[in-house]
């Protein structure tokens, strides 16, 4: 298994533009939580879960962690709280919102990817996740690795 290092440093590759830096910076954030956003009214057939306010993301985020927890434990700690606020985020988003989170979701993930390929057209080199899909979740570990290091955190 890749180490975190090596992992950033594969993803870095593609990411030296500085438009295209930021572009991430908005769009794999936005993009992470549209996911969640599409999946979140997918009903849950288990009474337990579904008594228990567990749904299709949440379920569906565990492996990702364990996979961020098994490259850095700062990145998976760091990864477990901006998933807690993407769910925060949806809940208030469904207490104070008639639209359906879905449809806005799946406007903004489009968007988003839409600015994901502008940015690599202007950086001249294909997204990471065609070489290998794990780098859909390096994409958000990265940036989170950036703010551990502003916080002078190692991972």
């Amino acid at each position: 298994m890749k180490t975190i290092q090596q992992w950033f440093a594969e993803y870095a590759v593609s990411h030296q533009n500085p438009t295209n830096k930021l572009i991430h910076w908005f769009a794999v954030p936005s993009i992470y939580f549209t996911v969640f956003g599409l999946l979140w009214q997918i009903p849950m057939p288990f009474s337990l879960f579904a008594e228990q306010q567990i749904t299709w993301p949440l379920l569906l985020a565990m492996p990702a962690l364990a996979f961020y927890f098994s490259l850095s434990f700062a990145i998976g700690v760091g990864m477990t709280l901006f998933t807690a606020v993407v769910v925060m985020l949806i809940r208030l988003y469904e207490q104070n919102f008639s639209l359906d989170i879905w449809l806005v979701s799946l406007f903004l993930f489009v968007v988003m990817w839409v600015f994901q390929f502008i940015g690599h057209k202007i950086e001249g080199k294909k997204p990471s996740f065609f070489q290998d899909l794990q780098f859909l979740l390096i994409g958000p570990a990265w940036l989170m690795g950036f703010i551990l290091k502003k916080l002078k955190i190692n991972y």
